[in-house]
């Protein structure tokens, strides 16, 4: 079964950022993350769609490689 989401941690280690921008970067209005509880995840599929949004359209190297 293919991973559908990830969580603040590794959304760091994709951008290559630090845990407490990657804290901020969810926070941004057009982001995509769940709330369930205390935990925050991230939909790969919205990701990728926010991340080709914002990039441009220049992602297909990223996108192979999650």
């Amino acid at each position: 079964m293919e991973k559908t989401t990830m969580t603040v941690h590794e959304l760091a280690i994709q951008l290559g950022i630090s845990i407490p921008k990657a804290y901020e970067l969810i926070k941004s209005p057009n982001f995509p993350s769940i709330r369930i509880g205390s935990r925050i995840i991230i939909p790969i599929d919205e990701y990728k769609k926010w991340l080709k949004e914002s990039s441009g359209g220049k992602t297909d190297e990223i996108n192979n490689n999650l």
